[in-house]
């Protein structure tokens, strides 16, 4: 079994990803890791040449800045870019992972038995894992079904495959049609680090979106969360990320008298129903086929103990 790992950055430094520990954290179980590196002028092609790892193989690209943002392009840009670092891999496995993105190395041996068990198995086109989204600081989880749960990362690669606007991944039926992968579960985890980074780097990076997708940049606010959506965390982040990590004491904290938006109050009954009745509401670009396995790997993050929430009466 051969295993591909691969990504796309363009100037990561400037925009705070942590694309060299991402990368880092995934190297010990994949063969190559391919990275579509787009034109940077922040010193993002010398930091990926530092980990001096032979598997690493950086594709020079060219971001194709003269697509308008309307609704037909928006995000294309980013389904090039990914598409084209998964078409130079040549496992039979793809693994990806955003800049921002990092698995835990007491999760590999999980990964790559899933890999070895699944290779075999053509319904299983692509394999799943939950998400924790780390929010303002380490200690701190974002969890309501606002931010997905659960998404595929690793895709069989000798199937029509490819990642349209870059959100996610499209099985060609035909010459025309496709649909989401038919999906097992991993039951590891990746660790989701985009919204720690210092909130100036957060805008520069909205600022280079929005040349590709359509919407209003404004200035970044980490306090402008519903803090019923803020959970701690409890565990140990992986060893690549941890000198990233800013240091912080205690949950983060939403700003005070914030007021929540129809938004907000939305996702609170989402999340009661979840609670209430063993949904799982979020969005999933994938359909599972195979049993998720058990026990389940990363429980609800608990509540903050000084705003419990009652499962009898509704947000």
């Amino acid at each position: 079994m051969k295993v591909s790992g691969f990504t796309f950055v363009r100037n990561g430094v400037r925009y705070g990803y942590p694309f060299a520990q991402s990368i880092r954290s995934a190297l010990p179980i994949v063969d190559e890791f391919i990275v579509a590196l787009g034109d940077s002028d922040d010193g993002t092609a010398e930091k990926l040449r530092e980990i001096g790892d032979p598997k690493v193989r950086i594709v020079p690209t060219q971001w194709n800045d003269a697509l308008k943002p309307n609704a037909a392009v928006k995000g294309f840009v980013y389904g090039q870019q990914k598409s084209i670092a998964l078409f130079n891999c040549a496992g039979d496995w793809a693994f990806y992972l955003e800049g921002d993105e990092i698995v835990h190395e007491k999760d590999l041996p999980l990964i790559r038995g899933a890999m070895e068990r699944y290779l075999e198995d053509p319904t299983v086109e692509s394999l799943v894992f939950d998400y924790l989204h780390f929010y303002g600081n380490g200690n701190t989880v974002a969890w309501s079904p606002r931010w997905y749960r659960c998404a595929p990362r690793i895709i069989r690669n000798t199937i029509p495959v490819w990642a349209p606007k870059g959100l996610f991944f499209i099985v060609m039926k035909d010459h025309k049609r496709g649909r989401y992968p038919r999906a097992a579960h991993t039951g590891a985890v990746i660790y989701h680090y985009g919204w720690v980074r210092a909130e100036e780097q957060a805008y520069l990076k909205n600022l280079s979106i929005a040349r590709h997708w359509r919407g209003n940049v404004v200035p970044v606010d980490y306090g402008d969360i519903d803090e019923r959506s803020l959970r701690p965390f409890q565990g140990e982040h992986p060893a690549v990320i941890r000198d990233w990590l800013p240091k912080a004491e205690g949950l983060f904290q939403a700003r005070p008298g914030r007021r929540p938006t129809a938004r907000d109050r939305k996702h609170r009954w989402m999340l009661w129903l979840e609670e209430r009745l063993g949904l799982e509401l979020t969005k999933k670009h994938y359909r599972l086929v195979r049993p998720r396995p058990a026990p389940q790997t990363v429980a609800r993050p608990p509540r903050n103990g000084a705003r419990p929430a009652s499962r009898e009466t509704p947000p």
